[in-house]
């Protein structure tokens, strides 16, 4: 793998620029042994070669997107003062770069009167959105789909709030059958709508779920954490374009810049349509807010101290890559559909494969064609197994066996889950690498057994 180094000359020169702005200080630098120092460093690079190759677009596995360039020196080149988005005093130039980038993805949502900021990932994320929606409507029962993110379900244990998991239909999306039972049996609070799930990427119908939320009520929380950028792709099939129309009228978004947004983890961000929700956070503290009359994000946030340099690398990288249809970041994600797309069809062309779902965003399931869910997880790992032998990297999943017998009839149910191959295509260069993929997988097969 090639690793790219021309930012290291860039970063040079804005180290300097940052320095010329402390220039009127007294001198002072940092003393330490750089000999040592840099036998430390060359033993921490030989180290780090026990890891898969990422970045490079034979990484074809989990969601692991490497950062851009630009966000990756702006977050090196913000250490070097190494700000703390809690309170003005500790970031202020990070702080407000956070606001700006927080409403540009507001903005990407419709959204220009709301309450957001970053958090150190979709977890905390997650949890913020989820303790809001307990403040409203509390004690009450949260929903999310069986295909949800497990956080959900850990994080209402946390917070002692009662958790329900919806059945999923054919697609993956939340069964709006199960949920409207569930609505009328339980005393639900929050639904959780995931638009693109961690698993397989499906995306859940919203604009129905909407429609029960004005007959029974309930608060819905949007988990975009992964799929939430892709509202400004331009190849979403008509129901998913849908769903992303309609994240408007939801009470809460989460979205993950450290996942499509070309950012360094950790990178969350939670964003909530009604700014009144604020009052939830008030506190006093004695030591951090006095110097300035404006918002601290620490008094919208259950974080204390963050990483400014977070704020810092996406503000960068939006000034670079604006959050507008048709543009360079739009259009990157429209062809990592379309890497997804392509391998799915060759995958559901050929009788060696079965493909249990069609791709809703950018992450493609398949499995070697067996006659028994056991033996198909069996193949599964092996493949996953010989890919990597041959430097292809994908990832396995275990989807309900029921769900493998809708879509093939045929197999024999064996197993309560079945391992299948999964690999998320979100580097927008897997489109052009889709044959070279392609080749390994079908060596791979020809020697399946």
């Amino acid at each position: 793998m090639t690793i790219e180094t021309a930012s290291i000359g860039i970063l040079q020169k804005a180290v300097e620029k940052l320095a010329d702005g402390y220039s009127h200080l007294p001198a002072h630098t940092t003393e330490y042994d750089q000999q040592k120092a840099e036998e430390i460093l060359l033993q921490v690079a030989e180290k780090m070669w026990d890891n898969y190759p990422y970045p490079h677009p034979q990484y074809a596995g989990q969601m692991l997107k490497p950062p851009h360039p630009v966000a990756r020196m702006a977050y090196m080149l913000a250490t070097w003062i190494n700000p703390n988005n809690h309170a003005l005093d500790g970031g202020k130039a990070s702080s407000a770069m956070e606001k700006e980038a927080v409403a540009k993805i507001a903005t990407m949502y419709g959204w220009n009167d709301y309450l957001g900021h970053l958090t150190g990932g979709g977890t905390l994320a997650n949890l913020e959105a989820l303790w809001v929606a307990n403040h409203i409507h509390p004690g009450k029962t949260v929903l999310a789909s069986s295909q949800a993110h497990y956080t959900h379900n850990r994080i209402c244990g946390v917070l002692q709030i009662p958790f329900e998991p919806v059945a999923v239909d054919d697609q993956a999306r939340m069964d709006l059958t199960d949920l409207e039972t569930k609505l009328q049996q339980l005393d639900v609070g929050t639904v959780v709508v995931t638009l693109g799930t961690t698993g397989v990427g499906s995306v859940d119908p919203l604009p129905e779920i909407l429609k029960l939320q004005k007959k029974y009520g309930f608060r819905i929380h949007i988990d975009s954490a992964y799929g939430g950028y892709y509202t400004l792709a331009d190849n979403l099939t008509t129901e998913v374009r849908a769903a992303y129309d309609a994240i408007q009228q939801a009470d809460s978004v989460v979205v993950d810049p450290h996942k499509h947004g070309l950012q360094p983890y950790g990178c969350g961000c939670v964003l909530f349509r009604d700014p009144q929700v604020g009052r939830y956070y008030k506190h006093d503290s004695p030591y951090t807010y006095f110097s300035s009359d404006e918002l601290h994000l620490g008094e919208i946030s259950l974080e204390c101290s963050r990483a400014g340099a977070a704020a810092v690398a996406l503000w960068a990288t939006l000034e670079m890559f604006p959050l507008v249809p048709k543009g360079n970041f739009a259009t990157d994600l429209s062809h990592c559909r379309e890497a997804a797309l392509a391998l799915y069809a060759r995958l559901n062309n050929d009788s060696r494969f079965i493909t249990p779902l069609e791709p809703d965003l950018d992450i493609v399931i398949w499995a070697p064609k067996a006659t028994s869910t056991s033996e198909i997880s069996r193949l599964s790992q092996l493949t996953f197994e010989r890919a990597e032998q041959q430097d292809l990297y994908l990832a396995t999943f275990s989807y309900p066996s029921h769900l493998i017998k809708k879509t093939f009839p045929d197999v024999y149910v064996d197993s309560d889950y079945t391992t299948c191959v999964r690999s998320c295509l979100m580097k927008p260069e897997h489109a052009s690498w889709g044959d070279r993929i392609w080749q390994i997988l079908d060596k791979i097969q020809h020697n399946l057994k």
